[in-house]
């Protein structure tokens, strides 16, 4: 019996010996598969960053790729030491494959960023020191952002190995007329789109039928489509990645074309794309109108409170009266609430934007269109 208890027992062991040893085995291996790779220095020319920053930095960077066994600052300084190199000057291939043997790395790393003019050049290379030649080498031309080399370096190192990279990332330091935003236009801090606002607004409804009705009747005798125009204000209080968020005030005069004269202010909180320019704002909208106290007769005409008062009797009872846009009445604030969309078009430095906005109400919606420009300052 104890015989066939050993012999179980046995089997089981090696049963799990079978199965997991192996594993361990594999796992134990791949851990040390990562190709050994060695980085000096990066030549720096035309920045403020020297040649050993640079190298800390393509060192990290590389780190995070988690593709090779990357040997770390101390270690590449007790090395060199050790070894009495001389690497102030090694950025070819040549030299830094007889290094890669002295010191035993598969890999060696090297490159160099340079100022160009208006441009940053990010070139990196990737040397096999057993076959002593470039297996991979990237050159990538960046804006002058000085203070966002870090990015750079990521954009180039992704490229090279063939890693995704943010398109809004890529497009901001490397394009020169994309939309503004804190990373491409460091002196700025948002897109900005001040400036004059013009177009048309559309009356409809209740609203739309007084101002076409004659001033007899508290009308305006005018059409409802009338042309504004006015000046858009921003403050800018966010400006995050893509996005930023925003207070606009825009003071408007509406209805010049048709002899009148209807102000108004809105103040609006919206939120706009850096990356695509397009916008979504609401809030609210004060005008100064011409209100009448007044009733609709049976013959449903508009009458004013006082044509009552004069031509009924007392014993009479009062029709219901409410106070309606007229033109023959005393100016009143009125408010709204206005929801809008847009987007920025771009040609050259000089800013587009369009926008389509709605204002509901009890006597009709109104809606229309505006669109301005503005020229991008340095």
């Amino acid at each position: 019996m104890k015989t066939k208890t050993k012999t179980i027992v046995l089997s089981l062991i090696l049963m799990v010996t079978a199965v997991f040893c192996p594993t361990a085995f594999a796992q134990e291996k791949n851990a040390g598969s990562k190709p050994r790779l060695t980085v000096l220095n990066i030549d720096m020319k035309g920045l403020t960053m020297d040649q050993v920053q640079m190298g800390n930095l393509v060192r990290i960077e590389l780190d995070k790729l988690q593709q090779f066994e990357v040997m770390d600052k101390y270690d590449v300084a007790n090395v060199v030491e050790k070894n009495k190199l001389t690497i102030n000057n090694c950025y070819g291939k040549i030299c830094l494959v007889e290094i890669g043997k002295i010191i035993n790395s598969e890999k060696m790393f090297t490159g160099n960023v340079e100022l160009l003019g208006e441009k940053i050049v990010v070139s990196l290379r990737l040397i096999d020191v057993k076959t002593e030649t470039i297996e991979k080498s990237q050159v990538t031309e960046f804006l002058n952002l000085q203070k966002e080399i870090q990015s750079m370096i990521s954009v180039t190192i992704n490229q090279m190995f063939s890693l995704p990279n943010q398109e809004a990332t890529v497009a901001s330091l490397t394009i020169k007329n994309s939309f503004d935003n804190a990373v491409n236009n460091p002196s700025k801090n948002r897109l900005r789109l001040d400036g004059p606002r013009m177009g048309a607004t559309v009356f409809t409804g209740t609203t739309a039928k007084i101002l076409q009705s004659p001033t007899t009747q508290g009308g305006y005798g005018a059409v409802p489509v009338m042309f504004q125009f006015g000046y858009q204000f921003e403050k800018q209080y966010l400006n995050s990645a893509n996005i930023q968020a925003l207070f606009e005030f825009i003071p408007m005069v509406t209805g010049l074309d048709q002899g009148l004269f209807i102000p108004s202010f809105t103040f609006m909180h919206g939120i706009r794309s850096n990356k695509s320019g397009w916008e979504l704002a609401f809030g609210p909208s004060f005008s100064l109108v011409k209100k009448a106290k007044g009733y609709y007769d049976s013959n449903n005409d508009w009458q004013l409170s006082e044509e009552w008062n004069q031509r009924n009797p007392y014993n009479k009872p009062e029709p219901v009266f409410i106070t309606r846009l007229d033109s023959r009445g005393r100016t009143y604030l009125n408010s709204s609430f206005v929801l809008a969309a847009g987007k920025s078009f771009k040609s050259g430095k000089l800013n587009i934007p369009v926008n389509i906005y709605v204002i509901p109400g009890k006597d009709g919606i109104r809606f229309g269109t505006s669109f301005g420009f503005n020229g991008k300052n340095k």
